[in-house]
């Protein structure tokens, strides 16, 4: 039976600064308006008709003083609690190194999950707890967006576009999984669960799903069946840049412009390659926009970080 509570559930890292912050706000604004209030109430007695408190006019340097007061007052509060709210949400930007991850994509009216070993879910989601969880999201329609409001993380899921998130799960549990961006007639039914798991019952649960290729293991094969091993690889005739260790490197662009090689540079090279020509190369390598859908570029990236590695061999 599920108890009456005011406060929803909190089950992330996460969700425990988003509630500090939101108290925080909660308690500041409150304040503000009980002396807001207050003083309306004094002064409506205190200066009300008939009475005889003294309406002059205040003395020049106590107007002064006052007006300095309340405004200086006022914008160290408004940079403080945009510093506070800046500083919550970028620190949730960034996944800690070696974080769990797993790609997700969308589609109405479903989320689709694949894990590092290939293991698939449907409007499910299974995670250890305690362990920092990455979610690369695509959309393979309209635009989505993945809302746990137990982990308080919202992340708009994007045609055309690789987004994320990453969470650490504190509470072991099913959590629900919602579409919080109306994607169509059955937007209200695009829904699942979030299990959180221990570790040795996620390690379990994973060793029991079907073996199936992972998504970089998929994309070694497509990137051999577009031809692309054809510029690419060490022994090729074609100067083209090699991919090895290239993952996550800063890149030297024609133009000058240094660029990361993340996830949305590797879907905008395979899709625009003349867009961020790399310094000292032809712009020569087609555009396979058309040939290769979403799930395509999800294991194309998925094999090119899987050669992060291999630069130091």
């Amino acid at each position: 039976m599920n108890r009456f509570s005011l406060w929803p559930q909190a089950a992330s890292e996460q969700a425990a600064r988003v509630d500090l912050l939101f108290i925080g706000l909660l308690v500041i604004s409150g304040a503000i308006l009980l002396l807001v209030a207050g003083l309306l109430l004094v002064f409506c007695l205190r200066y009300r008709r008939g009475s005889s408190a003294p309406r002059g006019l205040l003395p020049g340097f106590l107007r002064r003083d006052v007006e300095i007061g309340w405004t200086t007052g006022t914008l160290f509060l408004a940079l403080f609690l945009f510093w506070w709210a800046g500083a919550t949400q970028l620190r949730a930007k960034d996944p800690p190194a070696g974080a769990l991850e797993i790609h997700v994509a969308a589609k109405q009216w479903m989320w689709k999950a694949r894990h590092p070993n290939g293991a698939r879910e449907i409007n499910a989601l299974h995670v250890p707890r305690g362990e920092a969880v990455r979610l690369v999201m695509t959309s393979q329609d309209v635009i989505h967006s993945f809302f746990v409001p137990a982990f308080r993380l919202k992340q708009d899921v994007i045609p055309g576009r690789f987004t994320e998130m990453w969470f650490r799960a504190t509470e072991p549990g099913e959590y629900r999984l919602f579409c919080a961006e109306f994607c169509g007639t059955d937007h209200a039914r695009m829904g699942g669960t979030v299990t959180v798991m221990q570790p040795e019952d996620y390690a379990r649960w994973a060793a029991a799903q079907p073996q199936e290729e992972n998504l970089a293991e998929e994309g070694a094969r497509l990137f051999t069946a577009l031809g692309c091993s054809g510029c690419h690889a060490p022994a090729s005739a074609v100067h083209a840049p090699l991919l090895a260790g290239a993952y996550g490197r800063m890149v030297h662009l024609a133009d000058g412009r240094t660029i990361r090689a993340d996830e949305a540079y590797i879907r905008d090279s395979i899709l625009q390659p003349k867009r961020d020509v790399v310094a000292g190369f032809e712009p020569i390598m087609p555009s396979f926009e058309g040939l290769v859908d979403q799930g395509d570029l999800q294991r194309l990236v998925a094999y090119v970080q899987s050669l992060r590695g291999e630069a130091a061999r």
